[in-house]
């Protein structure tokens, strides 16, 4: 079974930061793109930030130069280290895992966390 479980969201202040991690389990971790997706009420959900199993990396242009992906394939964990939070930020924060064979798609969501930036 497939888990995906994400941490690190809360209130913060404008200008503070947050790290959230997700920790994933049931797949072969190293193989798979991990990303870090956000929705905001009324809004589609969209990409933050992907990392590759080589560790390329990916950003929205919204959060370039403030937020910073990262993972740990010994650990089943991947990050995003957010400076500089605005309130626009604000969201619930998804973890994703996916990757593509011959056959099919392999995508996988966790629950979400959430980060609210408000003074």
């Amino acid at each position: 079974q497939v888990q995906l479980v994400e941490s690190g969201g809360g209130l913060v202040q404008p200008g503070g930061s947050l790290r959230l991690s997700c920790a994933a389990s049931g797949i072969i971790f190293s193989i798979y793109v991990m990303g870090w997706y956000r929705q905001a009420p009324g809004k589609q959900r969209e990409l933050v930030a992907a990392i590759t199993s080589s560790r390329s990396t990916n950003y929205a242009d919204s959060v370039k130069g403030r937020f910073t992906i990262s993972r740990d394939n010994a650990k089943n964990l991947i990050y995003l280290q957010m400076d500089n939070l605005k309130p626009e930020d604000t969201a619930l924060h998804y973890c994703n895992a996916y990757r593509e064979s011959i056959k099919r798609e392999y995508d996988y969501w966790g629950q979400g966390t959430q980060v609210t930036v408000s003074s």
